[in-house]
């Protein structure tokens, strides 16, 4: 499947959790889903878990922080000879 295609899994809903993004429309905020992966719960548990859920709604997850982390920039913090 494609990203574009995985992609349209993810979901904001101004109704739901503030409108962070959730997977299709349902109560799963995308943060949660990468915290269990992140905890080392592997998706054969989270699909466990979340009966309705489908491993491409996972991957939707990835590719979307992946998405999100590859625009941003960290700039240096540069101190003149004063230290300030």
């Amino acid at each position: 499947m494609d990203e574009r295609k995985l992609l349209d899994r993810i979901t904001i809903n101004p109704q739901i959790f503030g409108g962070k993004p959730i997977v299709r429309g349902r109560r799963l905020a995308v943060e949660h889903v990468l915290g269990m992966l992140a905890a080392g719960d592997s998706p054969e548990t989270i699909l466990e878990g979340y009966p309705w859920l489908e491993r491409e709604d996972i991957q939707a997850c990835l590719v979307y922080a992946r998405r999100i982390i590859g625009h941003e920039r960290v700039e240096p913090l540069v101190l003149d000879d004063t230290g300030t």
